[in-house]
């Protein structure tokens, strides 16, 4: 089997807002995010399908078909629209992410060609915010962080010699620094009322209390006591963070991923 992702684009409006409900119930509702009026996002949705390769023509399906489903269909509904009032699904329900991708699923169950099965729906409303379904695994939520810190890769039990063997230039007695980017993915199910899975707000406290707030330009070998005596390389890095962050946050925690630079990303995912 073989899957294959599709990315297309549209920019929608949409609000935090239930029109029948007072000013002070949508703002307990929805927090920060109440308003009567629309903002708007550019979104990237990415619909991954699985299938076999066709002996002949030697694809799982023609783009063509997938793209008569999206583009032809998803992205003409939802494209320079307003959701809330030019989508009749969510005239009586939040349009966050996870409802969104649910309505999406919905939309493309049965229309997506039959030799191609649909496991995977992402959707991103920002760089640093997305949510994604995977078949087997359901809907998680992903919020991305930032923090700039200096480290020394360095094991104290070996000589000089061995760790330069080891590290190269990353043994540099006066350290490196890099800016890393954290992703925290939440998994869980959406509530009913507000179509969100989590409390962003909440998410956001939880993370930069325990990671990016007390990482930010800081020296992980000097100034932090959880990484004494330890290389502090991302896999060690990336491992603490997800026990730092492990019941601490709203949701169950499904992945923390670290990306140390542009080409080097790790994954600690809950068993």
């Amino acid at each position: 089997m073989v899957k294959m992702t599709r990315r297309v684009t549209f920019s929608s409006g949409h609000r935090y807002w239930v029109p029948a409900l007072s000013e002070s119930e949508n703002r307990a509702l929805f927090g920060p995010w109440a308003s009567p009026y629309n903002h708007g996002h550019n979104y990237v949705l990415d619909v991954t399908v699985e299938g076999n390769v066709d002996p002949q023509t030697g694809m799982v399906v023609n783009i063509k078909r997938i793209d008569a489903v999206l583009k032809g269909g998803l992205v003409k509904e939802f494209d320079g629209k307003s959701l809330n009032d030019e989508v009749a699904w969510f005239y009586d329900r939040p349009s966050t992410l996870e409802n969104l991708i649910e309505y999406i699923r919905g939309r493309l169950d049965g229309t997506l060609p039959s030799e191609a099965r649909m496991v995977g729906v992402r959707l991103e409303e920002m760089p640093t915010f997305w949510a994604e379904w995977q078949d087997g695994k359901g809907m998680t939520l992903t919020r991305s962080y930032e923090f700039a810190a200096a480290h020394r890769l360095h094991v104290p039990a070996l000589s000089h010699e061995e760790n330069l063997d080891l590290f190269g230039k990353c043994n540099n007695p006066a350290g490196h620094g890099h800016n890393y980017v954290l992703e925290v993915s939440v998994a869980g199910d959406p509530d009913p009322a507000t179509g969100m899975l989590l409390d962003i707000g909440e998410l956001d406290a939880a993370v930069h209390r325990e990671v990016v707030d007390r990482y930010d330009h800081k020296n992980l070998n000097e100034d932090l006591p959880e990484f004494a005596g330890k290389a502090t390389t991302s896999e060690v890095v990336a491992q603490e963070i997800f026990s730092r962050l492990q019941n601490k946050i709203p949701g169950r925690l499904a992945r923390v991923r670290l990306w140390e630079t542009a080409r080097n990303a790790f994954d600690v995912e809950a068993a």
